[in-house]
């Protein structure tokens, strides 16, 4: 399993190594000791899956706040997916700054998005399937959210009108987030 490094220190691309015959392939998906040993140390509780029917549907930028703030652990099985992360931690020097990558079932990569950080995923085909580990349970009272545009992140979305829930149409700029996240000297 090897990790890659981004431009948001705290978050990591992870490529599982896959072993491939005639018959296709085995990977080795979640391994807690070689993440851990990477610097990603969470206890996953809950794994979510998403379909996506149409090409074009976009999902986020969402996170939940603390006490239930979530670390997520991103992977496509089916499809593909451009994948964005932003920093939402008051006071980080990287707040308000994106990454993207396109995760897909071909290229088995993930993302492990900490809490702290905003997520959204852009599906580039049809029927795409999303798993996701996360370190807390759904908590309804905690959901946030921006807006997928908001020019102040500047994220280079490769399409200009994507298909959006209403909930995710109407969310607001990261201007206008109170300060749910607050980042300290240790890095969190």
């Amino acid at each position: 399993m090897e990790v890659i490094a981004t431009d948001l220190p705290e978050v990591k691309i992870i490529v599982p190594k896959r072993v491939g015959d005639s018959r296709g392939f085995f990977s080795e998906t979640y391994r807690r000791d070689a993440l851990s040993n990477a610097g990603i140390d969470c206890d996953f509780l809950q794994d979510n899956h998403s379909l996506s029917e149409k090409k074009g549907t976009l999902r986020g930028l969402h996170f939940q706040t603390p006490p239930h703030s979530q670390a997520k652990l991103v992977r496509v099985v089916r499809g593909a997916v451009f994948d964005a992360v932003v920093d939402i931690r008051h006071g980080s020097p990287n707040f308000g700054k994106s990454i993207a990558a396109v995760l897909s079932a071909e290229n088995g990569r993930q993302m492990f998005v900490p809490a702290g950080f905003a997520h959204a995923f852009l599906t580039l085909e049809p029927a795409t399937e999303v798993i996701y580990k996360v370190d807390d349970y759904y908590a309804p009272d905690c959901e946030g959210g921006i807006i997928w545009n908001d020019p102040q992140i500047g994220i280079e979305w490769p399409i200009e009108q994507p298909i959006l829930s209403a909930k995710d149409a109407q969310l607001g700029r990261l201007a206008e987030l109170s300060v749910v996240f607050a980042y300290d000297d240790s890095g969190r």
